[in-house]
């Protein structure tokens, strides 16, 4: 359907127009092949799987990631293969390896792209930046994405309770006329709440900036920086941590996911909301610098020819464990993982509560 949000019209497709018995129909003679198990393999694949879409799985054998497929019930030989395999038997490939791994295993998957296969991204990295990741697809096949906006693990978690995460959905290239209808089945299946049109460019440009900005970046960068002050102006790091992060994560954010910002500010004390009020564009002023130089570095491909540079270094394992870890030691994040451990836990009601109830 056509919606205007703004003053853009976009098209927007909901599991009511489009339901998930049509999706099954359109994709009942293909094999979904998912390549990766790390970040969104899992969450997609298992969604699939439990939809009934035929799917099977291809990683490398004896890694943790294979480990934990076979953990979560794919069975070797059966659904569970080689990267090498996996990509022979499937008709559909959704290439969910990590932009890396993409890069490293392209030569390996082009070879069994025969016609008339599909490829799948989640990610518009490797076809946008093909000069620098060397990933070009032949001409006789669908190519097309499906991005649900936000983790793997966020995916598997509110499938099982019957709600998604939003996804955006892309064409590349549309060799039989019928990618369209193989995308947002996929969309589908795979538990989106809502599918919104987008290019493979403009989904792997929103994507880096969101990541180096207000999903991860720039949070963790404004999260440390209020902390610093607070403790060293004497404030407690309880109380710190408290202002900072478990006051935001714990009870602002779901409301706002809830209700809207505007409505955040309409509900709250008139000390907060005067302040919040004054303070907002301060904020905005001088991080809007940032931002434009951000989307500046991402778009010029700068920004991936970094990434594809420091992956490629046989080191980048034990020095990213080595950043991690200054994170996590941080007083911030280790306050963080004590206030954690003392929210109350849920109780689960006993059988006799239960009975008590029904």
């Amino acid at each position: 359907m056509k919606i205007k949000l703004g003053t853009v019209e976009e098209n927007i497709i909901t599991r009511d127009e489009f339901p998930l018995w049509k999706a099954r129909k359109i994709l009942n003679k293909e094999t979904i092949s998912v390549l990766g198990y790390g970040v969104q393999g899992p969450g997609q694949s298992l969604n699939l799987k439990d939809n009934g879409f035929q799917v099977i799985i291809g990683q490398r054998p004896n890694s943790l990631s294979w480990k934990k497929a076979l953990e979560d019930g794919w069975i070797e030989g059966e659904n569970l293969f080689s990267l090498e395999e996996a990509s022979k038997r499937g008709t559909i490939i959704m290439y969910l390896l990590s932009d890396a791994g993409q890069i490293s295993f392209w030569p390996i998957l082009k070879k069994n792209l025969t016609e008339g296969k599909s490829l799948y991204f989640s990610h518009g990295f490797g076809l946008t930046f093909c000069d620098k990741t060397k990933i070009f697809p032949p001409k006789n096949i669908d190519i097309f994405l499906v991005a649900p906006k936000g983790s793997g693990t966020s995916l598997r978690r509110l499938f099982k309770l019957g709600k998604g995460i939003n996804s955006s959905y892309a064409i590349y290239q549309d060799f039989s006329g019928k990618s369209l209808e193989k995308t947002l089945s996929i969309g589908i299946g795979i538990g989106s709440g809502y599918l919104f049109e987008t290019s493979f460019k403009n989904e792997v440009y929103s994507d880096l900036v969101g990541e180096r900005g207000t999903l991860m970046g720039a949070i963790q960068g404004i999260f440390a920086a209020q902390y610093h002050v607070l403790r060293e102006k004497g404030h407690s790091p309880s109380e710190s941590f408290n202002e900072t992060v478990e006051e935001l994560t714990q009870s602002l954010m779901p409301l706002v996911a809830e209700k809207g910002m505007d409505w955040m500010y309409s509900n709250c004390s008139t000390t907060a909301q005067r302040g919040a009020l004054d303070w907002w564009k301060k904020f905005r002023d001088v991080t809007l610098p940032v931002f434009r130089q951000l989307y500046n570095e991402v778009s010029s491909g700068s920004e991936a020819k970094r990434i594809i540079d420091s992956n490629s270094h046989t080191d980048y394992r034990m020095k990213l464990e080595k950043e991690l870890q200054v994170l996590q030691k941080s007083e911030l994040w280790e306050v963080g993982k004590i206030i954690r451990n003392l929210r109350p836990k849920e109780k689960k009601c006993s059988s006799t509560t239960k009975k008590k109830t029904n």
